[in-house]
């Protein structure tokens, strides 16, 4: 039996936790601190944080974040605003696990490789947001799916491998909440095209939508966000995640 990774995403902006569907309209869910400590009773993998707001302000709030990661009992990766090996430094200090790399892929692609080097390249991963342009061709955005950048998705994911990057996080704007199904053609393409991790993100409302990631995108892990928060779609919150008897027989066992 294959056990992929399944990875709670969760959002953090307004000093609290949020929601996005196509990265607009942040609804706020309350303290981060809460979730992380059901999916330390649920067992998750992993968690990544992303301050969706760190890059606009121009800062990390390290001593919030130093708040959550002390009450988790898995590995866990922050993004947002980080712009400097020194600011990745600290984080490593405060307990984060991994250093998720966004709009500095496109802006400051050196520093990728200057926090593999000092880190090692299992310590950064690379954050890929795509959305599809007025052509219908996949761009890579940053600073919050706001910036079009001028790479193509399978471009940059091969630049940030090249640079160090032990992971890539690949998420679809166009579907980002909506509990649709991730995009597998786009994460095919880009994992067919780099021999690192590919974790898929955005869009996944059940766990079939997991399987289709690895079967049909050749991903090596899946993420979520909408998925672990709310009930169903347009339902309250829910914190919740899928039991390993559920993920061995509707997921890792069919794989």
């Amino acid at each position: 039996m294959k056990r992929i990774r399944v990875i709670p995403i969760l959002l953090l902006a307004q000093s609290g936790m949020v929601k996005t569907e196509r990265f607009a309209k942040p609804r706020y869910l309350g303290d981060p601190i809460n979730a992380v400590k059901i999916f330390n009773e649920k067992r998750a993998d992993e968690l990544v944080l992303l301050d969706i707001e760190a890059t606009a302000k121009g800062r990390i709030e390290f001593d919030w974040i130093s708040d959550i990661v002390s009450e988790a009992f898995m590995p866990i990766g922050y993004g947002g605003g980080i712009s400097s090996v020194e600011q990745a430094a600290e984080l490593f200090k405060r307990g984060v696990e991994k250093i998720v790399v966004n709009t500095a892929a496109v802006e400051n692609p050196n520093l990728i490789s200057e926090i593999a080097a000092r880190y090692g390249n299992q310590a950064v991963v690379a954050s890929i947001d795509v959305k599809k342009n007025f052509w219908k061709k996949n761009r890579v955005y940053t600073r919050n799916g706001r910036k079009e950048a001028v790479a193509d998705p399978v471009t940059l994911a091969r630049a940030c491998r090249d640079a160090g990057a032990g992971e890539i996080i690949l998420t679809s704007i166009d579907r980002e909440g909506t509990f649709g199904g991730y995009d597998t053609a786009l994460l095919e393409t880009v994992a067919s095209a780099v021999d690192v991790p590919v974790v898929a993100n955005g869009g996944a409302g059940s766990v079939d939508d997991f399987k289709r990631a690895v079967t049909d995108g050749k991903c090596s892990a899946v993420a979520a966000s909408s998925m672990f928060v709310f009930a169903k779609k347009g339902e309250g919150m829910l914190i919740s995640y899928p039991s390993e008897s559920e993920l061995q027989e509707q997921f890792w066992l069919r794989l």
